[in-house]
């Protein structure tokens, strides 16, 4: 597995990382198979006993397709050893936890995570006999407190995908490595070209490809990427519990790799334009986007990341119910309503804040905004049209 490329910069690695071995394609091309021919029963038998991209033995190990994305995507993460491939996001989340953490451990998780991150700890991991206990992850002095002698893992999220929290990665996991705890983040909101989370402390990065590497609203992928000391039990555990994904989909997420530094950068001027406005109009109380300055958040931002992307929310000012909410969302007419985020067309949908060791109150109405590629200034008239109809019939 290819490491990063020092000599490169990470616009160059976007488009370069994980090419074809062909100097006559472009792309890597799509090999549909799952089996893999040997040629004796010599190579046959030699083939069990390697386990690594690269090396052929069956189509559930993925084949140069796949390889070639994960090599794309530990290149860009500095400290890497290697990529896993999952079917989805949620189950990069399950798969990196099952990889840690063993039956009568404690697994701490940030109070503002993903809501299926809370789904799995609730529900597979229960049954294991795992214990999930939530945290405030604003609250970094009192972290350590929150640790006993069975916590084996962290989970953080950092912007929180609903409500936008931007947390110390840095100082909570220097705490959490301290006790021995292995650091695990879902860093889906800024994706590895924003964020490098192994040199910020982490120890396993979880992404949702689906987002933005896929970026067209086309594929279900999930990625878990590591240093040496957790990214072979990270791909030993994908294998035990049968996690492949298809090339056809490996192809899709290389494809929207290649674009994904100018999707970004677009989609980012276009929500901080966005978030500008919003922050002017009396009908918002607060708009929740760290790379807006003086939101909450922003210095941690500007301190660890290098870019950022087109979600973030914003919350009603005091008055407005959630038919009234509905109403601005309905309202809309290039805004989607739907699931996911980080595609090219922009999304809205009703924020609805589960917590455990905090608290989110309930007259809080917020609206999250994924941002694509439309005009900001289009979308901008049709917030309008939206905020318009808050006191509507």
């Amino acid at each position: 597995m290819a490491k990063t490329r020092d000599d490169l910069d990470p616009e160059t690695l976007l488009v370069t990382g994980g090419r074809s071995p062909d100097p006559h394609v472009v792309n890597t091309p799509i090999y549909r198979a799952s089996t893999h021919l040997y040629e004796d029963c010599a190579a046959l038998r030699a083939g069990t006993k390697t386990n690594a991209d690269g090396t052929f033995f069956y189509g559930r190990r993925g084949g140069p397709t796949q390889w070639a994305l994960c090599e794309a995507l530990a290149a860009l993460e500095p400290g890497a050893e290697g990529t896993v491939l999952y079917p989805s996001g949620a189950a990069a989340i399950a798969g990196a936890l099952l990889a840690v953490l063993s039956p009568g451990d404690v697994v701490l998780i940030t109070d503002n995570v993903y809501e299926t991150s809370r789904v799995i700890a609730g529900g597979i991991l229960k049954r294991m006999g795992i214990e999930a206990r939530y945290f405030d992850p604003l609250d970094t002095d009192g972290f350590a407190r929150q640790f006993c002698d069975r916590t084996r893992a962290v989970l953080l999220e950092s912007p929180g995908s609903l409500t936008m929290e931007i947390c110390d990665i840095p100082a909570l996991a220097a705490t959490a490595r301290s006790r021995s705890a292995a650091v695990l983040i879902d860093n889906t909101w800024a994706s590895v070209a924003g964020f490098k989370s192994l040199s910020h402390g982490c120890d396993i990065a979880i992404e949702a490809l689906t987002k933005h590497v896929g970026g067209h609203s086309d594929l279900m992928m999930g990625a878990c990427t590591a240093g040496p000391e957790w990214y072979g039990k990270l791909r030993i555990t994908a294998q035990e519990i049968g996690h492949v994904v298809s090339p056809d989909d490996a192809a899709l997420a290389l494809r929207g790799l290649r674009t994904l530094g100018v999707r970004l950068e677009r989609e980012t001027a276009s929500a901080l334009r966005i978030a500008e406005w919003l922050a002017g109009r009396s009908e918002v109380a607060e708009v929740l986007c760290p790379m807006l300055p003086g939101a909450p958040g922003h210095a941690l931002w500007q301190r660890d990341y290098t870019g950022g992307c087109g979600l973030f929310s914003f919350v009603l000012a005091d008055g407005y119910d959630d038919a009234a909410r509905c109403r601005l969302i309905d309202a809309l007419e290039l805004f989607g309503i739907g699931y996911s985020w980080g595609g090219f067309e922009s999304l809205a949908t009703p924020v609805h804040a589960l917590r455990t060791a905090t608290r989110w109150p309930a007259e809080r109405l917020a609206v999250r905004l994924s941002i694509g590629l439309e005009n900001p200034g289009a979308l901008i008239a049709d917030l309008e049209r939206g905020l318009a109809a808050l006191k509507g019939a």
